[in-house]
């Protein structure tokens, strides 16, 4: 399998009044093309760090990062942004839409940083829409006049527009309710099925069991969990 995300040794130090503190050491781990994997911890363990750096919003202190076949460390602050707006789809507990904005207007967005030619944004953005499993009546309302599900699909969709290789999920649920929750994980089962690589980051394990590997983050250091597949979440 090819690999899509390979952090070797990654630290990550901040400086404070206090002093240096690692919020993460030496830390490393593979996420192979087309898996989907959770990263759980509690508050303060060092997983935004994670997701910060697996994102390419930071970068390490130490260590190296290859993601779909690059070496980040080789690239400029310009290079690394539209790196990361082609290769990377975010999704966030917060949606991080513009509430002013139509549906619509939010997903085709993304697509101006990444020279898809005007013609073509619309079509595809309808496109993100519908498989995310919303209706086109919604598409001309701005996003502060939908629900928080249909919030978050328009974030999944928005995250998928530029066809990227990784969709990184922060705490994608935690400002749903349990079932409008439950069927946006469902979603990203979906999305894994059909070839996505999805990393979920979370504090629940309830969540963490849709992903098929789960790895621990506990004060900075990863730790390898046990394999929990579909039937451990229905069980």
């Amino acid at each position: 399998m090819t690999i899509a995300v390979d952090l070797q040794h990654i630290t990550k130090i901040y400086s404070t009044a206090a002093g240096d503190q690692a919020a993460l050491s030496d830390v490393s781990l593979a996420v192979e093309e087309g898996e989907f994997i959770s990263i759980m911890g509690p508050s303060g363990s060092g997983k935004s760090t994670l997701m910060n750096i697996i994102g390419l919003l930071d970068r390490p202190s130490y260590g190296s990062y290859w993601l779909a076949g690059q070496d980040t460390a080789v690239l400029t602050e310009r290079e690394l942004a539209a790196f990361r707006a082609r290769t990377i789809g975010f999704v966030f507990q917060s949606f991080n839409l513009l509430s002013r904005t139509s549906v619509l207007k939010n997903v085709v967005l993304p697509m101006e940083y990444t020279g898809v030619a005007r013609g073509e944004r619309r079509g595809r953005a309808e496109a993100a829409l519908k498989a995310a499993g919303l209706d086109p009546e919604i598409y001309p309302h701005k996003s502060n006049e939908i629900s928080g599900g249909q919030m978050q699909r328009v974030a999944i969709a928005r995250s998928l527009v530029n066809d990227p290789a990784i969709i990184l999920a922060d705490e994608p649920t935690g400002n749903l309710d349990s079932k409008t929750g439950q069927a946006v994980l469902s979603m990203f089962r979906e999305l894994n099925a059909a070839g996505r690589t999805i990393i979920l980051i979370t504090h629940d394990p309830g969540i963490a069991r849709y992903a098929s590997r789960t790895v621990h983050i506990l004060d900075g250091r990863l730790f390898e969990g046990a394999a929990v597949g579909a039937e451990a979440v229905s069980a």
